[in-house]
């Protein structure tokens, strides 16, 4: 039996009060001004909690429980008005109140069957139509979401939130505060701050085709690309640590023994068809709010990143020798660093960072250096987002088994639901994910493709 999502409605959900006019307008930073405009995709799944309701009276529970959840959006976007906005320019966003896109779909099937046996290819389709994470333009949507009930009376949200004002942890703070207004805690819901530009001014003189995807173009495959989860779990993860331990490096984190492993393993791929080890240019986005002395506002929004790129030779494929060329150069963003980008100067300081980090990705002559981009996900609170029926059973982000994006050679980490796994999603071209799924050193540690029951999930 073909799983089918049907759609039920679609409709703009807009801010319970009006903007401000002098907020009509948000201008972004220029860290903003560095990230391609796409989208940031994240999926959560919930199981109903309330076993008690008959399956004859789930219609009228979906249907009370929609209403709430369109409620609530309407009140958050309140707080977040420039996402019920449409983006302007790539310098800035009109907060015009029009709303939200908001998509309401259903499915004849039990989220609990489906996550016993998660087909990937069928996460995009929980997500809003026509979306991905290719680049918008003038006019776009800020904020797109959809929600799917399943006949269970579980429930599926899909969010697409415009990279242009939303990194990871932001993205995560919106949904956050939209669950805490949901199920109507209590708490205070976290009044956003969107003074990013204020901090770190934009400039119109920096050119817009300069944001990181633009840049690293020539290293990245257009065309087909594939994609895979690879799970490790927490045993694997500690296995891994120590393996990956040196005298320089005797305390590695889960994300730089796993980063480690994988770019070995891919390096081994990548040689595998040219017949040779070519330079590998290692690129990790790094989350600088927790970097700033004093560390940035958790409310903040916008973008807060940088990327820490490595150029690693032939030679220097050892696991350990990996996790030091990755620390030394995410540990170069420290609060200093953070410090030199605030204010009047920061964007010189940001475009002298760029051409560091590109000096590195050019060495060699034109398609003899390898790239890997990697992004993490983790240590977000993805699993915390609780909307009054329990916190969600998996929570990913979207790729179907074969996509038409520019995002080869990149992989995503998230969370396994008990948080101490890492779930890492790989996107590579048909060939070489074919030879690294047959990997025998990632095999040791990783699963393909496993089901969130094997990492903390139970029905």
């Amino acid at each position: 039996m073909v799983m089918e999502v049907e759609v039920v409605s679609e409709e703009f959900i807009k801010p319970a009060s009006p903007t401000p006019h002098h907020l009509r307008t948000h201008r972004i930073s220029f860290l903003d001004q560095f990230i391609p405009l796409i989208y940031v995709p994240m999926v959560f799944f919930y199981m109903n909690q309330e076993t008690s309701i008959p399956l004859t009276d789930i219609i009228a529970f979906n249907s009370k429980r929609s209403q709430l959840l369109k409620q609530s959006l309407s009140e958050t976007l309140t707080l977040f008005y420039p996402f019920a906005g449409r983006i302007k320019d790539c310098l800035s966003i009109d907060c015009n109140d029009e709303g939200a896109y908001y998509v309401e779909a259903r499915v004849d099937w039990s989220l609990n069957e489906f996550l016993r046996h998660p087909d990937s290819s069928f996460i995009p389709e929980l997500l809003p139509a026509e979306a991905s994470w290719t680049a918008t333009s003038a006019g776009g949507y800020v904020a797109m979401i959809q929600v799917t009930n399943f006949a269970c009376g579980g429930i599926v949200i899909g969010t697409f939130l415009s990279h242009m004002i939303a990194d990871g942890p932001a993205a995560t703070t919106f949904l956050r505060c939209w669950a805490a207004v949901t199920r109507k805690s209590g708490e205070e819901a976290a009044y956003p701050n969107f003074d990013a530009s204020f901090v770190f001014p934009q400039s119109e003189a920096y050119p817009k085709e300069a944001t990181i995807l633009a840049l690293f173009t020539p290293f990245l495959k257009t065309g087909i690309c594939w994609s895979r989860r690879i799970v490790f779990d927490a045993s694997a993860i500690a296995s891994l640590k120590a393996k990956t331990a040196s005298s320089s490096v005797p305390d590695p984190t889960r994300v730089e023994a796993v980063s480690a492993l994988l770019c070995k393993c891919l390096m081994a791929t990548f040689k595998a068809k040219s017949d040779f080890q070519k330079p590998t240019v290692i690129n990790h986005a790094v989350n600088l709010r927790r970097r700033a002395v004093p560390p940035v506002p958790k409310n903040s929004m916008g973008n807060f990143l940088c990327m820490a790129t490595a150029l690693v030779m032939g030679e220097e494929t050892e696991l350990d020798d990996l996790v030091c060329h990755l620390r030394k150069e995410i540990r170069k963003a420290d609060g200093d660093f953070v410090k030199s980008l605030q204010g009047e100067g920061g964007l010189l300081k940001f475009c002298e960072h760029i051409e560091e980090m590109m000096g590195k990705a050019s060495y060699g002559a034109a398609g003899e250096t390898d790239f890997i981009g990697f992004t993490s996900w983790c240590n977000f609170g993805l699993y915390e987002i609780d909307f009054g029926w329990g916190k969600p059973a998996w929570v990913t982000c979207t790729a179907s088994n074969k996509s038409e994006t520019v995002f080869s050679n990149t992989v995503v980490f998230m969370d396994t639901r008990l948080g101490d796994g890492i779930e890492a999603w790989v996107f590579l071209d048909e060939q070489d994910m074919a030879k690294l799924e047959q990997n025998e050193e990632l095999l040791a540690f990783g699963s393909l493709e496993a089901s969130p029951s094997d990492v903390g999930y139970s029905a």
